[in-house]
């Protein structure tokens, strides 16, 4: 089922298909946005008593209500200050130790970090990540695990495979075929990785650096001095995806619950800076 799932979806036309989607989601159009809120709502589950905004016919586009903003004490931050907190609500697809350039992406299939990232990043090589995926329910922002200063991105163009179990056992390099966008951050224990990958119907990845959204053309190397505290939101996924988040060797011990299946939520801990 996973081949012949993946298998369609090589024959799909991604991006077309994600910016026809994207298109409706910024309708501010009544006849569209509020059927298409409600429905998807109600289908997903979507859990409206955390949002700062509840009422669903208060948002002005279904974009607006996917990036919803939460109630302030929704997501409260672990209270050890050393915690490496989860950067989205979602679910750990896979945790572990970068084996040299090798990172898990599902049982039996691992991808490069060199692919994953566009260069080589030898300083992570032995180190630790942590792989979150983004359910169409979840919380849609993305958040600093630790704080840091932001020293430079990398926009990779690529294709939108959809992102989940099924795709991930079934389509090799998965991440490194996305499209993404590789953010470095300078902290007290060294650098960190936080890479955000898009994903069928994503209509755009988004940050608060900088307002112009994906879909990426072209490598882009950008080089950034702007500083976030611990927890603060960095930027914002249109449709699920991908975080992933990557730790030089030595600095952070993993928590014995971020394993895979395991559901996270933006706050928690992933693991404790040694």
């Amino acid at each position: 089922m996973s081949q012949a799932f993946a298998a369609l979806q090589r024959l799909l036309p991604h991006h077309l298909l994600s910016r026809m989607v994207g298109r409706l989601a910024r309708s501010e159009a009544p006849w569209i946005k509020r059927p298409f809120i409600h429905s998807f709502a109600r289908i997903y589950q979507v859990k409206m008593a955390e949002a700062e905004r509840p009422n669903l016919d208060g948002y002005q586009s279904f974009n607006d209500f996917f990036t919803r903003a939460l109630q302030p004490a929704a997501r409260p931050l672990d209270a050890d200050p050393r915690a490496l907190l989860c950067p989205a609500d979602g679910t750990i697809s896979q945790a572990g130790r970068i084996h040299e350039d090798r990172l898990l992406q599902a049982k039996g299939n691992s991808y490069s970090l060199r692919g994953l990232l566009g260069e080589d990043e030898a300083a992570f090589h032995g180190g630790a990540f942590v792989t979150v995926y983004l359910a169409p329910r979840d919380y849609h922002r993305v958040h600093l695990p630790a704080a840091g200063r932001l020293s430079s991105t990398t926009a990779i163009p690529g294709a939108l495979f959809s992102v989940n179990a099924r795709t991930e056992a079934a389509i090799s390099d998965l991440f490194c075929r996305n499209e993404r966008l590789v953010c470095r951050f300078e902290t007290d224990f060294g650098p960190m990785l936080i890479v955000l990958v898009g994903a069928m119907i994503v209509a755009s990845i988004e940050t608060v650096w900088d307002g112009t959204p994906s879909p990426y053309t072209r490598i882009e190397h950008r080089r950034w001095n702007q500083s976030f505290d611990r927890g603060a939101e960095i930027g914002r996924f249109l449709l699920g995806s991908t975080v992933i988040v990557c730790c030089p060797p030595g600095v952070v011990e993993l928590a014995p619950e971020a394993t895979p299946g395991q559901a996270v939520k933006v706050g928690q801990r992933l693991g404790r800076l040694t």
